[in-house]
């Protein structure tokens, strides 16, 4: 098979998959099935997020490419067995976008991009019928996430509270209780209702959790690494010091971060 002669086309991805898969094609791409692929989507997904939160353009031209040729690898599979093609996830989600935005393709008028919010949840509560309002959230989401997201979605329909005190109020009552916990597993199911708890604070103040502790995580990282440079550069091991001694480098690690 000759070289691909325009890499910018969508077609010739799709081209590419099908080379793939075919009977003479790559033998790790005509192994995959749509369960062997999970771990890899995952994977992708998580890259994308990465390169967002760095704010590296480059990176995230680059990881959206893996995240598309996922895409068109479940197609491909899903054409192959004889699920659906390429073409109904295209119409599938065209149909879906026209749908939702009448204020665009349709005669409806908004004022904002609220009442674009609230407009989209209603046409979303018409296609959902009598299923759940929190069916269709993917519970395979990372648990904070899921939290924060399922209790958006109640919110919707006024199950929430007044205003934030309230949130705070129980977040103080849930510590209390985590507290008095006299088991593991009463311990878990507190430690459970905190978490729950504070994302919907996050939630309240307009604050993604997920994206929160992955930068908290990001930030516990530079400066534990830190730490460990400096040990090296001074000869000394990290496991051997104090907690105090530790704390303090910390610190160091701190003001370092600020600059100073």
């Amino acid at each position: 098979m000759s070289l691909p002669e325009d890499l910018s086309r969508f077609t010739t991805l799709v081209d590419i998959i099908a080379r793939l898969r075919a009977p003479d094609g790559c033998p790790w791409d005509r192994k995959q099935t749509h369960a062997s692929l999970r771990e890899n989507l995952l994977e992708e997904c998580y890259e994308v997020l990465g390169a967002l939160d760095e704010g590296d353009s480059d990176e995230l031209c680059e990881e959206l490419g893996d995240l598309l040729m996922q895409v068109v690898l479940h197609a491909q599979i899903a054409a192959e067995a004889g699920e659906f093609e390429l073409g109904d996830v295209l119409t599938g989600i065209n149909t879906k976008l026209v749908h939702r935005h009448p204020h665009i393709f349709g005669s409806k008028k908004v004022k904002d991009a609220e009442e674009v919010a609230l407009n989209w949840e209603e046409l979303k509560r018409e296609e959902r019928g009598d299923t759940s309002l929190l069916a269709s959230a993917p519970k395979q989401m990372p648990a904070l996430g899921y939290s924060q997201e399922i209790q958006r979605r109640v919110a919707q329909v006024g199950f929430d509270w007044e205003n934030i005190d309230g949130v705070i109020d129980k977040l103080t009552e849930e510590v209390g209780e985590l507290k008095q916990a006299d088991n593991q597993e009463q311990k878990a199911q507190e430690f459970g209702d905190l978490l729950f708890t504070l994302a919907n604070i996050a939630r309240r103040m307009g604050i993604d959790s997920e994206a929160a502790l992955r930068g908290a995580n990001r930030k516990f990282y530079r400066r534990f690494t830190y730490m460990e440079e400096v040990c090296r550069k001074r000869g000394l091991n990290l496991g051997d010091l104090s907690f105090g001694e530790q704390n303090a480098l910390w610190e160091e690690a701190k003001e370092a971060e600020r600059g100073g």
